[in-house]
């Protein structure tokens, strides 16, 4: 560490925990190199993942953030202090409901890639699972917004695909796990790809930047990519190497952070679960 000019780790959620340990002790990494620490929300860490591959971002974009533990549509003006958060979900993110889906159909921890191998040998139109929230009461116009128009639900799917595989199990069939794989996929790629792509129309975003750790998904990013490119927006993808949490994307922060003369962390700052990702960095107790 005697060639880093700073430190940054995830802070707010899922703060590492041997950090959070020896924090101010003499054993921590920042009075051990005397390096100035930054407390970085993970989640925007995802989006800054972005930039790790050399693409030049425009001044302004659009975000979708897909991971076990939050699905979102952010407004990103600047990753140090401008994140503006457009939809989320109301319940279940995308991730959880694939780690749901997954223990229903026997498939195993975590769900999201076990689904997404299953469901190459389904049929994704065998089923016709809902799509919360995409009902005209919930969207409404561009004109008069519905309350839910940009957020996501995924709890009515999870309990369409217990319903489906509990008729299964009523009647002594087989239960078809790829067919079912592929078109509980397909509900959940379906909506999430509409919604994302609709408010950069009406924000007049032009680029698009695919993060967290679902990005990986093969089905999620075939169809992001058909409908950015049908709307003319730029897609920015990361590398499946990069989409679940890694020490680059909270780096890429933190310089960020540095170069804007962000204030740092310090040794004395309260971790948050419930940091929105709003909040880039982890302000001192006051």
């Amino acid at each position: 560490m005697d060639n880093a000019d700073f430190l940054a780790g995830k802070g707010g959620i899922d703060f590492d925990s041997s950090w959070r340990g020896e924090r101010g002790t003499e054993n921590s990494p920042e009075l051990a190199t005397g390096k100035s620490l930054y407390g970085i929300n993970h989640l925007v860490a995802h989006v800054g993942v972005g930039e790790l591959e050399g693409t030049v971002l425009p001044p302004t974009f659009g975000a979708l953030l897909v991971s076990g533990g939050h699905t979102e549509i952010l407004k990103v003006t600047s990753l140090t202090n401008d994140v503006q958060l457009l939809g989320a979900t109301i319940d279940d993110a995308a991730g959880e409901a694939y780690d749901k889906t997954a223990r229903l159909l026997g498939l195993g921890y975590p769900g999201g890639p076990a689904i997404d191998k299953a469901a190459k040998d389904g049929d994704k139109k065998a089923f016709r699972f809902p799509r919360g929230l995409s009902l005209p009461k919930f969207v409404g116009s561009a004109e008069e917004p519905g309350k839910h128009r940009n957020n996501f639900s995924f709890s009515g799917l999870k309990t369409a695909v217990a319903r489906c595989v509990e008729h299964f199990e009523a009647a002594g069939e087989p239960i078809t796990v790829a067919d079912i794989s592929a078109s509980f996929q397909e509900a959940v790629v379906d909506v999430i790809t509409s919604k994302a792509v609709r408010p950069m129309h009406e924000h007049g975003l032009k680029t698009l930047l695919l993060g967290g750790g679902v990005a990986a998904n093969t089905r999620l990013r075939e169809l992001i990519a058909a409908r950015c490119a049908s709307a003319g927006i730029t897609l920015v993808v990361p590398p499946f190497s990069l989409c679940t949490d890694n020490g680059g994307m909270v780096a890429a922060i933190g310089a960020q952070l540095v170069a804007a003369g962000a204030k740092p962390s310090g040794l004395d700052f309260a971790t948050d679960s419930s940091q929105p990702v709003t909040d880039i960095v982890l302000e001192p107790r006051s």
